[in-house]
């Protein structure tokens, strides 16, 4: 997964408290609810290994942080993704840390990678940063040695701008990434042109 997360329709007025729900997918704010679904998921080295900011392993305590860093946090937008039965399966999020250009991240648990939620959630989030943020261009990354993040980028239609070394914090050592960008007005277009899937 990568790290660095007809158009999506948000249920609440307010961009950082938006529920974002797609054909298979419902994208909400987290709530303590959530502690014990978040932390069993995210506690696999291979969701860690891939991410920037997860650590490993990754406990309630983690979670908690989580949980409270997105509700107070005006710097980043950031989502559960859920099934319509509510069921925790991962996290997302876009928005602008320490004044550097935008960018959009999210993992899935293991279990439910290979089923497109990724792509779907990444998609519902880029159509809200374009269109209710009202961001002109979004960045995102995904290690060279993860060609399925790499993918997902591609089928939303990110432009690969080249390789950078990033250090995970699960990894606590540089690594090669490949990095994207993604503009809005070839977003816009490209959905229009039926180029890019619909979301829900």
């Amino acid at each position: 997964m990568t790290e660095l997360i007809g158009p999506a329709k948000s249920t609440d007025s307010n961009a950082a408290t938006a529920t974002i729900k797609t054909s298979r997918l419902v994208l909400r704010a987290p709530h303590p609810n959530d502690t014990a679904d978040i932390a069993l998921l995210a506690n696999d080295r291979r969701i860690a290994e891939n991410t920037a900011r997860i650590p490993h392993p990754y406990r309630l305590a983690d979670a908690r942080e989580f949980i409270t860093y997105a509700t107070e946090t005006n710097r980043e937008i950031m989502f559960v993704i859920t099934l319509p039965n509510d069921r925790v399966i991962g996290a997302c999020g876009v928005g602008s840390i320490d004044g550097r250009d935008p960018e959009i991240g999210y993992w899935l648990g293991v279990p439910f990678w290979g089923k497109g939620y990724a792509t779907e959630a990444a998609r519902a989030v880029i159509n809200h940063a374009f269109t209710t943020l009202r961001y002109d261009m979004l960045r995102a990354g995904a290690r060279v040695s993860n060609p399925a993040s790499r993918k997902v980028l591609e089928k939303c239609g990110f432009e690969w701008t080249g390789v950078a070394l990033v250090r995970p914090r699960a990894v606590r050592s540089h690594v090669p990434a490949d990095r994207f960008r993604l503009e809005r007005s070839f977003w816009v277009t490209a959905r229009s042109r039926g180029e890019i899937e619909q979301v829900a």
